[in-house]
C-alpha cells in the first residue's frame, strides 16, 4: 500500500502544474503590462490611467472566478444515497446482477433519481458505494462522485460540475476579455516596436510577446467559452453531450432542457445582479434536477416531473427539502414550466394518511 500512496501523493503535486503555469504566465502578463507598457512605454498619462483603470478590473474577475473555480470543492452525494447498512451487506454478498437490482430499485424508492444506466439499471457507484443522482458521475481523478459533473479540468486540478460550474464559466469569460483588452491596447505599441517607431528597450520584448501570448489565449479561450455557453443553453454538461442521460423511457438529449432562459436560470440564477460575479447563485441542491419528462413509475414515491427548490445565494439546500419543493410545488409555477417545455399536463393526487 505503501507505493500506491507515494505514487498517489506525487500525482497530486503534478497536477498542480497546469495551475503554477498559469500562474506564473498571469503573474508575468500584469507585470508586462503594468510596469513595461504603461509606466515606460505609454507617454500619456490620460491613456495611462484609463487603460491600468480596467484592466485591473478584468484582472480582479479573472483571478477571483479562477480562484473560486480552484478553491471550491466538488459536491458529492449525500448520505441519503448511500444504501443502508443491512441493504449493503446484503447487496455485497449477492452475485447474481439482477438481485443486486432488485436492493438498488428498492432503496431508491423515494429518492429523485429519474435516469438509468444503458441497459435501464440504477446507476450504482461501486467505489463510492452510493447511488448515482441524476447527472452525477465518478471522477477518477478525484476519486469521488461528483454532483453534475462537466469534467476534469487540469488547467484548475478540479472537477467542474455542480459546486464550481458558474465560476468555470465566468473565469473563460473574463480570461478572454483580460486576453482581448490585452491585445488590443497593446497592438499600437506592438506596431511602432515591430517597425521600429519606438527605441529598442527592455519593454520592447515585453510588448512584443505580450500581444503574441493574449492573442494565443484569446483564440483558444473562445472557442472553448463558446461551447460551454452552447452547453449552458441547451442545459447539458460536457459528458451529457457526448452521451445523452438515458431516462425510463429511454435516452433524451434534451431530457433536462427547459428552455433557453429557464436553463441560463439553472446555472446563474434568477438574480441577475450576481450573474457576472463568482458568487454562488445557482438553483436547486445538485441531487435533483428539473426535467420535461411527466411519465410517471408506480414504484417511485416522486412525481415524474421534478422541481427543485430554488436556494438562496449562500448555498444549497438538502435533497430531502428538495423533494418535498418537487411535490408541494405550486400550480401556477407547474403550469408556467409545462407551458415553456411543451409537456403534458399530467395530474397527480397525493394523499396524506391521517
Amino acid at each position: 500500500m505503501a507505493p500506491y500512496h507515494v505514487l498517489r501523493c506525487c500525482q497530486r503535486s503534478l497536477a498542480w502544474i497546469p495551475v503554477i503555469f498559469i500562474n506564473l504566465v498571469v503573474g508575468w502578463s500584469y507585470y508586462a503590462y503594468v510596469v513595461e507598457l504603461c509606466i515606460f512605454t505609454i507617454p500619456n498619462n490620460a491613456e495611462k490611467i484609463s487603460y491600468l483603470l480596467v484592466f485591473h478590473l478584468f484582472f480582479i474577475m479573472f483571478i477571483w472566478s479562477y480562484w473560486k473555480t480552484i478553491c471550491s470543492r466538488p459536491a458529492s452525494p449525500s448520505k441519503e444515497f448511500g444504501l443502508p447498512k443491512a441493504e449493503k451487506e446484503q447487496y455485497e454478498k449477492e452475485e447474481r446482477p439482477d438481485v443486486q437490482q432488485e436492493i438498488l430499485k428498492k432503496v431508491a424508492i423515494g429518492l429523485p433519481v429519474y435516469t438509468r444506466t444503458g441497459t435501464g439499471a440504477i446507476r450504482y457507484c461501486d467505489h463510492c458505494q452510493v447511488i448515482k443522482p441524476d447527472r452525477c458521475h465518478h471522477c477518477s481523478t478525484c476519486e469521488m462522485c461528483v454532483l453534475k459533473m462537466d469534467h476534469h479540468c487540469p488547467w484548475v486540478n478540479n472537477c467542474v460540475g455542480f459546486s464550481n460550474y458558474k465560476f468555470f464559466v465566468l473565469f473563460l469569460a473574463y480570461s478572454m476579455l483580460y486576453c482581448v483588452f490585452i491585445a488590443a491596447t497593446v497592438l499600437q505599441y506592438f506596431i511602432k516596436f515591430w517597425t521600429n517607431q519606438l527605441p529598442d528597450t527592455h519593454a520592447k520584448f515585453h510588448v512584443l510577446f505580450l500581444f503574441f501570448v493574449a492573442a494565443m489565449f484569446f483564440i483558444s479561450i473562445l472557442s472553448l467559452f463558446s461551447y460551454h455557453l452552447w452547453l449552458v443553453g441547451k442545459n447539458r454538461t460536457t459528458i451529457e453531450a457526448f452521451r445523452a442521460p438515458v431516462f425510463r423511457n429511454g435516452s433524451d438529449k434534451n431530457g433536462f432542457s427547459l428552455g433557453f432562459s429557464r436553463n441560463v436560470a439553472e446555472v446563474f440564477g434568477d438574480e441577475k445582479k450576481y450573474w457576472l460575479l463568482p458568487i454562488y447563485s445557482s438553483h436547486g441542491d445538485g441531487h435533483s434536477f428539473v426535467t420535461r419528462l411527466v411519465n410517471l413509475d408506480p414504484e417511485q414515491l416522486a412525481v415524474g416531473l421534478q422541481i427543485n427548490g430554488k436556494s438562496a445565494v449562500d448555498g444549497p439546500t438538502s435533497p430531502k427539502h428538495s423533494l418535498g419543493n418537487s411535490i408541494h410545488h405550486s400550480e401556477d409555477h407547474l403550469d408556467s414550466i409545462l407551458e415553456q417545455t411543451g409537456a403534458e399536463t399530467v395530474t397527480v393526487t397525493i394523499e396524506s394518511e391521517s
